[in-house]
């Protein structure tokens, strides 16, 4: 079993940043790809970034890409995803996830654990 805790939301104006972070519990975490998702209200959960469990890929939305970085520090744990550049279209609940494969993945059905989640608003 892996319980994964979120953390980093909150409020922020349009144009600025947040380092979201998602702690696992289990010794198996270095093994996992991990993903990061959103879900706005009244919309579905989407994919955000997802990162093997190297680190050594990486794999981004296209609405995210260039503004958004997903890394995991393996020693502690965890996995980030720095946002930056952040737009009001961004607000949503953000979601961190495992993969008990190694291997990058978009989508949501490959993903086997998932944290509570983690509010993001930006305002415009």
């Amino acid at each position: 079993q892996v319980q994964l805790v979120e953390s980093g939301g909150g409020l922020v104006q349009a144009g600025g940043s947040l380092r979201l972070s998602c702690e696992a519990s289990g010794r198996t975490f270095s093994s996992y790809a991990m993903g990061w998702f959103r879900q706005a209200p009244g919309k579905e959960r989407e994919f955000v970034a997802t990162i093997s469990w190297s680190g050594g890929s990486t794999y981004y939305a296209d609405s995210v890409q260039g503004r958004f970085s997903i890394s995991r520090d393996n020693a502690k744990n965890t996995v980030y995803l720095q946002m930056n550049s952040l737009k009001p279209e961004d607000t949503a609940v953000y979601y961190c996830a495992a993969d008990t494969t190694r291997y990058i993945t978009i989508r949501i059905v490959d993903y086997d654990y998932w944290g509570q989640g983690t509010q993001v608003t930006v305002s415009s």
